[in-house]
Order: C-alpha cells, then sequence, then structure tokens
C-alpha cells in the first residue's frame, strides 16, 4: 500500500512541477518543491531527501556538464554579438528568397543547431532575420514560431549523428557509446521528423494566403540595423567554418588521435575540446572586433549558469524520484511492458521529458535510473548499445516540448505570440511528430533485433 501511495506521490509532484512551470515560475525553487512532494508521499524524512539525495543528484549534475553548458553558452555568445551568426543567416536568406519563407527560417536553425549553438541563442538570432522574411512573403507573424521550434529544436538536437548539442552527449556516458552512434537510425529518423513536419509548416502557410491572413506588425519589435557594423562581405565565413570546426574536432579528431595512439578522449572531453576550437575560431575570425569579444564571453559564462541550474534542478527532483517505495512500480512497469527495450526507453524518455520541460534533464532522470538494465538487457539479446544511444536522444526531443517547455515559453516571449496563436505549429512539428517517430523506430528496430 505504500507503494502505491507513493506512486501517487510521483504523480503528484510531476503534477504539481508542469502546471508552476507552465505558469512561468522558476524550476530552481518548483523543483525542490516538488521534490519534497514525493518525499512526504514516500515516507521520506524531508531534510535528508533535500540536503542528501536533491542536493547530491543536482550538483552531480553540474559536475558532469558544466564544463559543456559554460563552452556552449560562450561560443553561442560570442557567435551572436560578432554578428557572425547572423551574417551566415543572412547569406543564406539571400540565396533561398523569400519566396521560400519556411526554407529561408528552417535551415539557418539546422544548420546553427547542428554547429553546436545553444537553440536559445538561435531563438535570439533568427527571430529578427524570419520577422523581415515573413514580412516579405506577408505571410502571418504567428506562424513564424513554428518554423524557428521546427528547425532548431529537434532534428539536430537529436537525430542526426555527430550533433554537438547536450542531448546527443549524454546518452554516451550511460552506453560507452560515440556522438555518431547509429547513424542509420539517425538519418532516416531526421527524414521521417523533417518530411512531414516542413510539409505541414507549407501547408499552413498556403492556408494563410488562401483565408487572405496577413502580416501583422509586432507593435514590440524593433528592428536593428544589421549594417551598422560595417562588415567585409565574406563575414558570413565566420558563421560557417566555426561550425565546421566544431562538428570535425567532435566527430573526427578523436578518433584521429584513438587511431595513431596518442589519446583516448571521451565524449565529454570531446565536446569540451570541440567547443574550445569554435571560440578560438570565432575570435580570430572576428579579431577587429576585439572590444567585443570579452563582454560576449561575460554574457555567455552568466547565462549558462542559468541554463545548467534549470537541467540540473530538474535531474535532482529526480534524484529524490528514483528512491521512493512507488519509483519501483514504475521501473517495473517501464521494464516489462510489451515490446523491445527500446520502446521501453522511448516511452521512460519521452514521459520524464515531457514531465519536467526539459529533454536533458528528462533523459538524464531516466537514464541514471534504468540505463544498466537497459544495457544488461541489449548484451544478453546482442543489441548494440549504440541503438540505445539514438533512440533516447531522439525520445528526449519530443514530449519536452509541451507547453511549459523553457524554450517554448522563451520562443513565445522572444516572438511577442501567444500559447493560443502559435503553440500549435510547435506542438505539431516539435512535440507530435517527434514522438510518433521515436516509439515509431523504436518498435521497428525493437522488432528485427
Amino acid at each position: 500500500m505504500s507503494s502505491i501511495i507513493s506512486l501517487c506521490g510521483i504523480f503528484v509532484g510531476l503534477g504539481v512541477l508542469i502546471w508552476l512551470a507552465y505558469k512561468g515560475h522558476s524550476i530552481i525553487w518548483v523543483a525542490p518543491v516538488c521534490a519534497v512532494i514525493v518525499a512526504v508521499f514516500g515516507g521520506l524524512n524531508i531534510l535528508d531527501a533535500y540536503m542528501g539525495d536533491y542536493i547530491k543528484g543536482t550538483a552531480e549534475y553540474i559536475i558532469s556538464w558544466f564544463p559543456a553548458f559554460f563552452l556552449g553558452a560562450v561560443y553561442g555568445k560570442i557567435m551572436d554579438m560578432t554578428g557572425s551568426a547572423r551574417s551566415l543567416a543572412n547569406k543564406l536568406v539571400s540565396v533561398i528568397g523569400p519566396q521560400f519563407a519556411v526554407l529561408a527560417v528552417v535551415l539557418p536553425c539546422l544548420l546553427m543547431t547542428y554547429g553546436g549553438i545553444s537553440l536559445f541563442v538561435v531563438v535570439f538570432v533568427i527571430y529578427p532575420m524570419g520577422y523581415a522574411i515573413y514580412r516579405a512573403a506577408n505571410l502571418p507573424r504567428t506562424l513564424l514560431p513554428g518554423a524557428i521550434a521546427f528547425g532548431a529544436f529537434g532534428i539536430t538536437m537529436t537525430a542526426i549523428p555527430g550533433t554537438p548539442q547536450i542531448q546527443n552527449i549524454i546518452p554516451t556516458q550511460y552506453y560507452g557509446t560515440t556522438a555518431t552512434a547509429a547513424p542509420l537510425m539517425g538519418v532516416i529518423a531526421a527524414v521521417l521528423i523533417a518530411v512531414p513536419g516542413y510539409l505541414y509548416l507549407e501547408w499552413r502557410c498556403r492556408q494563410a494566403r488562401k483565408n487572405n491572413l496577413c502580416f501583422v506588425e509586432d507593435p514590440k519589435f524593433v528592428e536593428n540595423d544589421s549594417e551598422a557594423k560595417d562588415l567585409p562581405s565574406w563575414h558570413w565565413l565566420s558563421g560557417l567554418v566555426p561550425l565546421i570546426v566544431v562538428v570535425l574536432m567532435l566527430n573526427v579528431l578523436p578518433n584521429i588521435l584513438k587511431t595513431a595512439g596518442i589519446a583516448e578522449w571521451t565524449a565529454n572531453q570531446s565536446i569540451v575540446v570541440a567547443l574550445i576550437g569554435g571560440i578560438l575560431v570565432t575570435c580570430l575570425m572576428n579579431i577587429k572586433q576585439l572590444k567585443i569579444l570579452l563582454p560576449a564571453i561575460n554574457k555567455g559564462a552568466d547565462g549558462s549558469l542559468t541554463a545548467i541550474m534549470n537541467t540540473a534542478c530538474a535531474v535532482g527532483f529526480g534524484s529524490v524520484v528514483k528512491i521512493v517505495p512507488g519509483f519501483a512500480l514504475l521501473k517495473n512497469a517501464m521494464l516489462n511492458m510489451p515490446g523491445s527495450i527500446l520502446f521501453s526507453e522511448a516511452v521512460a524518455v519521452n514521459v520524464l521529458a515531457g514531465a519536467t520541460g526539459s529533454a536533458s534533464g528528462g533523459m538524464s532522470i531516466a537514464l541514471e535510473a534504468l540505463a544498466p538494465q537497459y544495457l544488461a538487457k541489449a548484451t544478453e539479446i546482442g543489441m548494440n548499445p549504440e541503438l540505445l544511444h539514438r533512440i533516447a536522444s531522439l525520445a528526449s526531443g519530443g514530449l519536452d516540448t509541451l507547453p511549459h517547455n523553457g524554450a517554448v515559453l522563451t520562443l513565445l516571449a522572444v516572438s511577442n505570440c501567444t500559447h493560443k496563436e502559435s503553440y500549435i505549429d510547435v506542438c505539431v512539428t516539435s512535440c507530435i511528430i517527434p514522438v510518433v517517430v521515436s516509439l515509431l523506430l523504436s518498435l521497428v528496430w525493437g522488432w528485427f533485433c
């Protein structure tokens, strides 16, 4: 009976977490409050649960991932403040043109996130450019958040092999894999998400034109003169080259060093070296903007603290959840559900990512509790752990984009759009389609394995 009550407490804690996060409250205080709720229902000592398990879980996550968060934030901020990211985006737009408004917004998002720039930075960089594109195409501004979310929140964050995003790096420490794990599954997933997502966004644009819906100015948006810095014509290369450097240093350099017998890096070490490489190349290509570089590093460093604390607090909440009696019931249900361990993992990661509103936080909670069992079962049946890696990464990018997700709230705030106006497009392209694809691929691959 105590296990049943504890299980109810887990759902109550998750429900309160989702509701308070959706209302815009900081997860830094929401997570420990909800952890206390779970602890009370689970019969734990509140102080022991908070001062022990919650703080320990939060601290361990920060210790493991702070270098990646810090360097990623600094890299993204330098790309932003030097105008490198904007120059690259403008170059792509000039080639594509406003007649392909959706593609002109989605493609720069994909390129930047695959190059390691934080999706939060991408939102701030792309919105002004997308605003101009949708105005030139005379499309409703409320359709823009869906296109930005589609490009920044999913495919290059979770599916395409080799991406330096944290959602693709976290599984490596549980399964002993690399960032390029399960390339075939990743590419297939990317196609299955990209095609229907893009067709949906284009359909929405056609429907808007059919219904004579036009662009309406955002009263809160003030456009900046993009030429104010008088940047050279080649400056877009300072946006492209660092992206290429990061991807190559993450996926190629470690293999070269390992083959040559020089060094063998973990994925955590590889991402740190890759991001440092991206930062150095960006600084060198913008050396004439020396006065901007130090402020950019400072702002990136400050921003990294908020980003990692939000995720770490969600993980701390999960650390309390996994020690209460009710979690044993939940864990057994996940491990013994019909289908393969791939399907079980897809469900577990999706549910916890949705509950915490965080792809990396939800995945970390799920893998911390269940990865050893998944890995043991995979070894028994001869399944390649790379499949577990890719499914975990894919599943983290599904239900995480429910309405209370931090990136969703940021995107809508920057766009000055409400959930009612724009969330449906975000939901279809970045939540529904990725969830379906992650569950479908886990079923199909699990069947043949």
